[in-house]
C-alpha cells in the first residue's frame, strides 16, 4: 500500500466505490492511487471478515469491476443518478 494515511471520509469512499457494480478497480487507482491488491488489503482490513468475503465473491463474478473485462457500452465510473463528484465528495440525493 502506499505511503499515504487515509481519512476515514476517503476509506469510506474507498469502500464505497469497491462495493460498487460499476466501478472498475482502475477508477479507485486514478483516484486513489491504490491497485487492485490495495483495495483488497483495505477492504480485508476495514471490514467484518464475513463480509469480506462476501464482497470477495462479488467481485469475482463481476465483470463491470475490470476495465478489459467490461462490455464495450459501459463507458462510466458511475451510475446515471449519481451526481457529481468532485474533490472525493458524492452529493446526495
Amino acid at each position: 500500500m502506499p505511503n499515504h494515511v487515509f481519512t476515514e471520509i476517503e476509506i469510506d469512499r474507498i469502500i464505497e466505490m469497491a462495493w460498487e457494480d460499476r466501478t472498475p478497480f482502475e477508477a479507485i487507482r486514478f483516484q486513489f492511487k491504490l491497485e487492485e491488491a490495495d483495495v483488497k488489503a483495505l477492504m480485508k482490513r476495514e471490514l467484518r471478515f464475513s463480509s469480506y468475503k462476501l464482497w470477495r465473491k462479488r467481485v469475482e463474478n463481476c465483470k463491470t469491476k475490470h476495465l478489459a473485462k467490461r462490455v464495450s457500452g459501459i463507458d462510466r465510473f458511475k451510475c446515471k443518478l449519481q451526481r457529481a463528484i468532485s474533490n472525493n465528495k458524492i452529493s446526495k440525493r
